[in-house]
């Protein structure tokens, strides 16, 4: 137990200031939404409306949840919870699989395996932190809804809510660590399951059937497959309940007990999914910096191509729901009249295009992948081999940030292509193929920022284009997704380079933002080639 507690205590120093950047700003997000409802939508009238529109639009609860009642509470729940337990999520997976495999993969796990401790220490260890994590976050979500003036045991149930998906997704994690044969792939697994989380509970919540008086819905069973669907049936600010908590966390312990039998059985360094070993000589690509980096990004990109593609089959996939389900609402078509003044909407059109603006996110962090990947390959001493041989680290930077960009467009691209097939495979063709592809492909200007950011990092401060890049993304999509919730004022809200892509096929394509925010990613991109050849090899 003490050598358990003294690798614990180790663990936290080593994240002393990423895990409180994570923990305070999903609570700073909910107590800012609970603010931000409290005092634009104080009106009963107003929050019942909205509630309404809600209920009847599959896009909102796709995107959302499911509204619960009209009082400020369950709207504040309504409108926060499942990014905020999305957000809690990743924070587990990176957390578990930073101390696990990537611990393994650079030496450090065989250091401590060398003491006289269990072979499963370490991750229980790891293990612990994330639970202790989790339970702060709990609280510090719990503290800034009551600080907001929501009631307090609503507040407590809904901060429990948060904590729960959390902590559910700290064995998971751990368990990819095990299966996954690299810490890329353990992360990008990790992640996939929350995103695939959060995509469950969105497909149940848009299939829901609302009640007469449109204040709630009722999802359907598909929401059952998630933890994030689980926690947002504690109904918190109308009816508490922890059964669906504790279920969470039963199968959590489950889960935990499964992994650290693994744990004690596998072998330093192997995994249950074993690396297949590459071929004895490269290919003609695999000799210049491009074909290595091809080489190196190509399991990613696949993987964001899947995600993308899900995403776009989706939007697709439920053009018809959307459409019976909002027929003949006036409402609705009010809404969608204050959306885009002066402008004639199909709702399934208003739904594909939140579904592609999620895919456009989805792009940007490919080519943010992409980036950092140079990063790993300078901190684990693989670029000073590369670097070794006659070529300069400006062709190095510049294969990389074209890949970047190329896989943007690629993830974007097939975002549209699935929603347009989606959509003629369900019979939907008012929307011409050409034009959903044009509309994915309208948020590439808009990723290539979000390129070019972590790219000048990279060639200035290293050490910090981690978190510049993914810091960077989640601060311009909480201000792309709650920017008008939030009361933002314009101008802060236009920092977003996600808040000048049009949402087409609603609105008209607008050259001049692309034009502007493809000028400035070629300037950052520029710049990052100019100044990484002014500084040295770091770790």
């Amino acid at each position: 137990m003490p050598g358990l507690l003294r690798l614990a205590v180790a663990q936290v120093r080593r994240d002393r200031i990423l895990l409180p950047i994570w923990i305070l700003g999903i609570a700073l997000l909910g107590f800012a939404t609970a603010s931000a409802v409290s005092s634009e939508f104080s009106e009963e009238g107003d929050r019942r409306a909205i509630m309404a529109v809600a209920a009847v639009n599959p896009s909102l609860l796709f995107l959302r949840g499911l509204p619960d009642g009209s009082g400020i509470g369950p709207v504040v729940f309504f409108q926060g919870y499942a990014f905020t337990a999305l957000l809690a999520g990743l924070m587990s997976t990176f957390l578990v699989v930073r101390h696990t495999r990537t611990d393994e993969e650079l030496g450090r796990a065989e250091l401590i395996g060398s003491t006289p401790l269990p072979r499963s220490t370490p991750l229980g260890a790891t293990l612990l932190v994330g639970c202790a994590a989790n339970l702060i976050l709990a609280g510090c979500v719990a503290v800034g809804f009551a600080a907001a003036g929501l009631p307090g045991d609503g507040s407590l149930t809904a901060g429990a809510a948060v904590g729960a998906v959390g902590l559910f997704f700290v064995p998971v994690a751990a368990l990819m660590a095990q299966v996954m044969p690299s810490g890329r792939s353990a992360n990008g697994a990790a992640a996939a399951l929350v995103g695939a989380a959060y995509l469950l509970r969105g497909i149940g919540d848009a299939v829901g059937t609302p009640n007469l008086e449109l204040t709630r819905v009722t999802s359907g069973w598909i929401s059952v497959l998630s933890p994030i669907g689980w926690g947002q049936r504690s109904r918190p600010f109308t009816a508490p309940d922890l059964v669906p908590l504790v279920v969470v966390v039963a199968a959590a312990v489950v889960l935990t007990v499964a992994v650290l039998l693994i744990r004690g059985r596998r072998d330093l360094g192997a995994s249950l999914l074993p690396e297949r070993a590459g071929r004895a000589r490269s290919g003609t690509g695999g000799q210049s910096l491009v074909g290595l980096a091809w080489n190196l990004q190509r399991p990613t990109l696949i993987g964001w191509c899947v995600g993308a593609a899900v995403m776009g089959g989706i939007a697709g996939g439920l053009g018809p729901v959307v459409t019976d389900a909002v027929e003949g609402n006036n409402s609705l078509a009010e809404l969608i009249g204050r959306l885009v003044p002066g402008v004639e909407a199909q709702i399934v059109d208003v739904f594909t295009a939140a579904l592609i603006g999620i895919a456009g996110v989805l792009a940007a962090a490919a080519g943010i992948q992409c980036v950092l990947r140079m990063r790993a390959e300078e901190a684990e001493g693989r670029a000073e081999l590369l670097l070794a041989v006659p070529r300069s680290r400006t062709s190095w930077l510049t294969a990389n940030l074209a890949l970047a960009l190329a896989s943007a467009v690629v993830v974007a691209a097939v975002a549209g292509s699935a929603a347009a097939l989606g959509l003629w495979l369900t019979g939907m063709t008012g929307t011409p193929g050409t034009e959903l592809l044009a509309a994915s492909l309208a948020h590439v200007p808009a990723a290539a920022v979000f390129v070019a950011a972590p790219a000048l990092a990279f060639a200035t401060v290293p050490r910090w284009s981690v978190p510049v890049g993914w810091g960077l993304l989640a601060a311009g999509l909480i201000l792309g997704q709650f920017g008008e919730l939030l009361g933002l004022p314009e101008w802060l809200q236009a920092v977003s380079p996600f808040h000048h892509s049009p949402a087409m096929p609603v609105e008209a394509f607008d050259p001049m933002p692309a034009l502007s925010m493809t000028l400035i990613a070629l300037a950052g991109v520029g710049i990052a080639a100019y100044l990484i050849q002014r500084r040295d090899l770091t770790t």
